[in-house]
């Protein structure tokens, strides 16, 4: 097959959103251009950043008697996405980031409770589209936030909750941590 620059793309949010968020065991969307489940709620803007998966693999080298290499062994892999959330008075957002039960809103108050209290698991869904008519979608059956960056409060820069989502082995994805799905519009 020779190179071709038509199979090049950028990724950029659906109009509305491109990240969502369902309570675990939600029912997994199987393509790019189904609509989501009324489960699913759209986390609003991410930063220019974007969203980054970052795949990483540890490998063991394994040498025989003299030195010689002969073999590297996995002995982890792990699956996270990093992006940023910029509404900052978004409740869907601060659940995810301080947990579903330390989150309410009442009486046009928002009161987050900071505990150590474990995040929740959920499923996760990052919308794109790609250029020359196609979307891709990228579901993530079992993600958890594990990681939250820094909070910046000052007048020339937005607030903002920098997340790693970590993304971990699904059954019913035979082990998959995600799943990608590109179709034509």
């Amino acid at each position: 097959m020779a190179a071709d620059p038509k199979l090049t793309s950028v990724g950029k949010p659906k109009i509305g959103g491109g990240v969502f968020r369902a309570p675990a065991g939600t029912t997994l969307p199987t393509d790019a251009s189904t609509a989501l489940g009324a489960d699913f709620v759209n986390m609003g803007y991410v930063s220019d950043d974007g969203v980054v998966n970052s795949k990483t693999r540890e490998n063991t080298e394994v040498n025989a008697w003299g030195g010689d290499k002969v073999r590297d062994l996995q002995t982890k892999k792990t699956d996270t996405f990093q992006m940023t959330f910029i509404e900052a008075r978004n409740t869907e957002v601060l659940k995810a980031v301080h947990g579903n039960d330390n989150v309410t809103e009442a009486n046009d108050m928002i009161t987050i409770r900071e505990n150590s209290a474990e995040l929740d698991r959920a499923v996760w869904v990052i919308d794109e589209i790609m250029n020359d008519g196609y979307i891709k979608r990228t579901v993530i059956p079992d993600g958890k936030v594990t990681e939250v960056g820094d909070v910046t409060h000052k007048d020339d820069e937005l607030l903002g909750y920098q997340v790693t989502i970590s993304a971990y082995p699904f059954t019913d994805y035979g082990g998959d941590t995600h799943r990608e799905f590109i179709e034509e519009e």
